[in-house]
């Protein structure tokens, strides 16, 4: 198995303010503190298979302006996602599975590419979005639990698709098993590791009280679980696994300035 970050924006910044106050209220937190901010999504080649996890930000979408104000800028545009996509290797044919996280159109945004590929995402998220059409899975989660979480689905082989409610109402996070680590692509549950190491939830939920379910759950597999925590909105995401870094909730390692 191989698992690849398709990168298309780099060199943002988030506030602190943003990413931490979603349950003490953004006033509790330091607006001057920033960190790294970037795009990518992933990919899963298990060699029988490719599945990309999430399909970045509509291709159309200009340049974001940013003013001292900007709670959340993505930065600049590096590439486009196909682009970013053909770079390393493959084509839209390649893509056999899409595994969907959450509705939003910047982890949904390039899914009109890929028209051949099954795409797997929660029954909740599929009917808001009314996607409908023979390549659609609306997923229910009926394969048991997976480790501390409550439902999940089995994809492939070492590939799950496991509910986590909170950031939208239908939330999903993906788990691939490669040689003794596991790799968690969490969509948002956190949009920066600094938060997830100080246990913050972000201000952006649909429902506070499962968000923070899930960030318990996250947190609690991450203790009992060799875990590569890649993330979709900081650098840290592709560094980690760029690195194979196992993260230890007791050592944080040092924030970068944006």
């Amino acid at each position: 198995m191989e698992i690849k970050a398709i990168k298309t924006y780099e060199n943002g910044f988030m506030k602190q303010t943003f990413a931490f106050g979603g349950e003490e209220g953004m006033d509790k937190f330091d607006a001057s503190v920033k960190y790294r901010s970037s795009i990518q999504n992933y990919l899963i080649d298990t060699g029988d298979e490719v599945i990309l996890v999430d399909t970045d930000i509509p291709s159309e979408t200009p340049q974001m302006e940013v003013d001292e104000n900007t709670p959340l800028s993505m930065g600049e545009r590096i590439s486009d996602y196909l682009t970013a996509l053909n770079n390393l290797g493959y084509k839209p044919e390649d893509i056999t599975k899409i595994l969907i996280t959450h509705k939003h159109t910047d982890h949904t945004g390039e899914l009109r590419q890929f028209p051949n590929a099954k795409v797997y995402i929660s029954k909740t998220e599929a009917e808001e979005m009314n996607l409908t059409g023979d390549n659609i899975v609306p997923v229910e989660f009926r394969d048991g639990s997976y480790h501390n979480f409550g439902k999940s689905e089995k994809i492939v082989d070492g590939v799950y698709f496991i509910e986590a409610v909170g950031h939208t109402t239908g939330n999903s996070i993906v788990i691939a098993e490669d040689d003794g680590l596991f790799y968690m692509i969490h969509g948002d549950v956190t949009y920066t590791d600094e938060a997830l190491y100080e246990n913050k939830l972000s201000v952006a939920f649909e429902d506070l009280a499962k968000a923070r379910e899930t960030l318990d759950n996250v947190r609690e597999f991450i203790k009992n679980n060799p875990t590569v925590y890649l993330s979709t909105h900081t650098p840290l995401g592709h560094e980690n696994l760029e690195n194979k870094k196992v993260i230890d909730l007791e050592n944080p390692p040092e924030s970068i300035n944006p």
